[in-house]
């Protein structure tokens, strides 16, 4: 358990570390450099680290560290827990940028900015995280840094198949953003942490489960195995069909390139009053008909006469 231990002081340097950046770079930066390039390149950092960490251990642990799959699931629903409450609403995921965009509710130029800053966070994670590795601080680094040079491919299915699956995750993973975006981050944070846990137990060992294109490339993109070309239908093409899709489903359409609803049927919330239709020409009605119509007690007061004296007598 020792290794268990090291890779647990790497997750609170991580986070450490990523927290003094985020802080110190809200203070000297610009709020509009912070929010579109800063925040972005940190999160990604944060979570590149972790990934990679993580990925370590699910290769190694089981038969180099004593410990399952049980283990490691814990320590993806924590680690997306602390993410989720330490990003200061980064994502550090492609996907997400455009789905913003997408929605118009981000200029093309802004996401093209968060895109390149989750690409320069991911590379400085993957360089700091292998010089970590060097240091040997477990058994386990130690295994890693010599096998780091000749990695295995994360995608262990058929490519059309590994699409597909990342796709489906993808699909979920945004209709689930969609749908919590509004909502309090004590309600969105687990929601979306348990739901990355449960797609980690079904799709990780077919694709990992990445969903998250700049996090696949510099992973897995230079391992043995597939071609770049394989790897980019699984990891690039699979996410973002499966987001367009998300986007689709909840909306009805992409508001950035259709402002016509293409699913659903809108239905004003204003009714208009029905009218009674006009009487035809042979409905014409007498005036003592009529009289009678507009006042319904005139028959009963006629049929309530009052009594002749002489029968009253009686």
């Amino acid at each position: 358990m020792a290794g268990l231990n090291v890779s647990l002081s790497f997750f609170f340097a991580t986070f450490a570390l990523c927290q003094v950046a985020r802080r110190a770079s809200k203070a000297l930066l610009p709020a509009g450099a912070y929010a579109s390039f800063a925040r972005e390149a940190v999160g990604a950092a944060q979570l590149g680290a972790c990934c990679l960490e993580l990925r370590m251990l699910a290769e190694l642990g089981p038969w180099a560290g004593g410990f399952g799959r049980d283990v490691l699931l814990t320590l993806v629903f924590l680690l997306f827990l602390a993410h989720g409450a330490t990003c200061d609403g980064a994502w550090a995921n492609p996907t997400v940028s455009l789905q913003e965009l997408l929605l118009a509710e981000a200029s093309l130029p802004g996401a093209l900015l968060q895109l390149a800053a989750q690409g320069l966070g991911v590379q400085a994670a993957c360089a700091l995280t292998r010089l970590c590795w060097a240091w040997e601080l477990s058994d386990l680094h130690l295994l890693q840094s010599l096998m780091d040079a000749h990695c295995s491919s994360a995608l262990h299915t058929s490519v059309p198949h590994g699409a597909l699956v990342e796709a489906a995750c993808a699909f979920a993973f945004h209709l689930t953003l969609l749908r919590f975006r509004n909502s309090l981050p004590v309600y969105r944070v687990p929601a979306v942490a348990l739901l990355v846990t449960v797609m980690a137990y079904a799709a990780g060992p077919l694709t990992s489960a990445f969903f998250n294109p700049t996090l696949a490339t510099w992973v897995t993109f230079r391992c043995s195995g597939h071609t770049v070309l394989e790897y980019a239908q699984v990891y690039w093409l699979g996410p973002l069909a499966g987001m367009v899709l998300a986007v689709l489903l909840y909306h009805g359409r992409l508001p950035r390139l259709f402002r016509r609803n293409l699913l659903y049927s809108q239905k004003s919330k204003y009714r208009t009053p029905r009218r009674k239709p006009a009487p035809g020409p042979g409905a014409a009605q007498t005036p003592a008909e009529g009289r009678s119509s507009r006042e319904p007690g005139a028959e009963g007061a006629q049929i309530r006469t009052p009594l002749s004296p002489k029968t009253s007598c009686q």
